[in-house]
């Protein structure tokens, strides 16, 4: 289970949240098994969204992030609650590419530049948010900053970080967000400015056994900072045997027919690979439902 802490400042200026992530990244990696830099890249991902995700209004609000830069991963997304609970999912798992010059993980190298970024907010209206920006390193936590400053004009710093053993244990995997608030003046700006100036990378700190409470209050020396808010997030996928049969549903008749052929047919859940098997009487039924509702429908 994760551990996610909120803080602001004492003066009401700048809010600033920690997170750790390992577990969560270390279940990923388990589930799809990636390589070490796409168990980075997704760890990162989910990390973003599962803190963003922890700032919406209603636990049940949900957040979608996605990346498709083109690069050998493919598409990466990760869809987080208000809970902050995450699930992911990876186009490529398998894929690889050399390290950096200054030997770390190549995520930038893996998700691509030659894309966009999507952020998708689900807060219970009759449309969700959509916000879209070009992909800018590739690296995730620049693109967060980015689309923050674009889409959001919320300004922001965002840390990200997924350390992974050669044999392809996560060590740690963490991040943190650092924002403005409307209430912050120049002279704020100024101080948040210079704290940031040597950030240590959030993988350091976390290795070093530092407590969440202690990062956040290390990103922003100069300020005094107050807990507004904990949550332990876990990987989570809320698929079930019946939501894959209302998706089945929205195959139409036409497609269940096809399918009805087969014996057996087997549909696997992208974000945590569970199985489910349907008899051919199984997708028969599922094919005479379509009738009953449109003729419900026609009767409205």
């Amino acid at each position: 289970m994760g551990r996610i802490i909120r803080c602001i400042t004492s003066d009401g200026t700048v809010s600033v949240m920690a997170c750790d992530s390992t577990d969560i990244t270390a279940r990923a990696k388990s589930i799809h098994n990636t390589t070490n830099v796409c168990t980075a890249a997704l760890g990162r991902v989910l990390t973003a969204a599962s803190m963003i995700g922890s700032m919406q209004k209603d636990d049940e609000d949900s957040i979608t992030i996605r990346f498709a830069g083109g690069g050998p991963a493919g598409m990466v997304t990760a869809v987080a609650k208000g809970t902050g609970n995450v699930k992911g999912d990876i186009d490529n798992p398998d894929a690889d590419v050399p390290k950096r010059a200054d030997g770390h993980l190549n995520v930038g190298g893996v998700i691509g530049r030659d894309g966009t970024m999507v952020v998708i907010k689900d807060m219970g209206l009759a449309k969700p948010y959509i916000g879209q920006i070009p992909i800018t390193t590739g690296e995730i936590a620049e693109d967060i900053t980015s689309y923050y400053a674009v889409s959001e004009q919320t300004p922001t710093v965002c840390g990200l970080g997924v350390l992974v053993a050669p044999t392809g244990e996560v060590i740690v995997s963490g991040g943190f967000l650092i924002q403005l608030l409307p209430t912050a003046d120049d002279s704020i700006i100024d101080r948040v400015e210079a704290d940031i100036q040597n950030l240590r990378p959030v993988t350091a700190m976390l290795s070093d056994g530092l407590t969440l409470e202690e990062i956040c209050k290390s990103l922003l020396p100069s300020f005094e900072i107050e807990p507004l808010r904990e949550l332990h997030p876990q990987y989570k996928c809320e698929c079930s045997r019946e939501k894959t049969m209302n998706m089945l549903l929205t195959l139409g008749k036409k497609e269940l027919g096809k399918m009805a052929f087969d014996s057996t047919t087997e549909v696997v859940c992208h974000f945590c690979g569970t199985k489910y098997r349907f008899t051919s009487e199984e997708i028969l039924r599922l094919q005479s439902l379509c009738d009953e509702n449109k003729n419900q429908n026609k009767g409205e």
